[in-house]
């Protein structure tokens, strides 16, 4: 048995196995209609989410799987106090695999280590998301043909930001990658990630402010939100907030092959008119999501063998 707590949980290899997997899911769906005929997912959702939890859940159906779970907390017994514990260990009576997502950092792993049934983090506070990081290196492969040789530009929230983490995290494995970092100086990658991941593997980067100064020298653009409670004052996030927002005059400064990917929800930072722009990906990104995280789940409950 094994658990996805991290992106890193998986060789470089073993990556690319699951990347040609799910590639293969998208071109003959119908070879996987019924490799999880009478299994169940338990989707355990701590907090809100809409693309993670029902691109699980579809994966899942497209599987031929059925789901059980519950989308909040307040709809568990985790508002009676029932601890990830006690949760885990009922629902490995239920079920066959777990998808968990917890604002606390950590509790998937905790779940993890009580489990009888493959437990995937789907998201823990600030700290992973590996299947969204499986997503964006799927969306990438998929639409550049390849996951080295990259000037990746990450911009907006880079501090509290899990989804970002997680991707330096992936992609750092692999050659001739290279980082700009954008954010506001509040909101900078975290020590541990610039000194550990980036410095200490010899990683390119640099930081920048601005966005538009940029935007040239990018094969991607990953955004995120710039949150208003992440700033010390009022005047600082108003000053700051329109600088990360991406519209049509800052995508005319860009290559005409750079995509945007995008984690979403998306609030106000990628203006509506860039939607109808070809390099805007992140719809895509969503259908991309439900491929990838298929493939996890066969791998996981190691089901490759029933494929038609």
């Amino acid at each position: 048995m094994r658990h996805l707590m991290s992106p890193l949980d998986f060789t470089v290899e073993e990556l690319d196995h699951l990347l040609d997997l799910a590639t293969d899911i998208e071109k003959h769906r119908e070879k996987y209609a019924h490799v999880c005929d009478g299994k169940k997912i338990a989707t355990l959702f701590y907090e809100p989410s809409t693309r993670t939890r029902l691109s699980f859940e579809t994966a899942m159906l497209n599987l031929g799987g059925s789901v059980i779970g519950f989308s909040s907390a307040d709809s568990s017994s985790a508002a009676k106090g029932e601890s990830v514990s006690d949760t885990i260990r009922m629902v490995s009576c239920y079920a066959d695999i777990c998808a968990m997502r917890h604002p606390k950092e950590g509790a998937p792993m905790v779940a993890a280590s009580k489990s009888s049934i493959p437990v995937i983090n789907a998201g823990d506070g600030g700290h992973q998301h590996p299947t969204q990081t499986i997503t964006d290196l799927h969306t990438i492969r998929s639409l550049k043909g390849r996951l080295s040789d990259l000037t990746i530009g990450l911009c907006g929230d880079l501090k509290f930001g899990r989804t970002v983490h997680s991707l330096i995290n992936a992609l750092v494995r692999y050659e001739g990658i290279s980082f700009v970092l954008i954010s506001p100086e509040e909101l900078r990658v975290p020590d541990y990630i610039r000194e550990d991941v980036l410095q200490k593997n010899h990683v390119p980067f640099k930081e920048v402010v601005s966005l538009d100064e940029v935007m040239g020298e990018l094969d991607l653009l990953y955004m995120t939100r710039v949150q208003r409670e992440r700033f010390f004052n009022e005047e600082e996030y108003i000053r700051m907030k329109d600088s990360y927002i991406l519209d049509a005059k800052k995508m005319s400064l860009a290559r005409e092959d750079m995509l945007v990917l995008h984690p979403l929800p998306r609030v106000n930072e990628i203006s509506v008119e860039v939607d109808d722009d070809p390099r805007a990906v992140y719809f895509r990104q969503v259908q991309y999501g439900v491929y990838a995280r298929m493939a996890l789940i066969i791998i996981l409950l190691g089901l490759e063998d029933k494929v038609c």
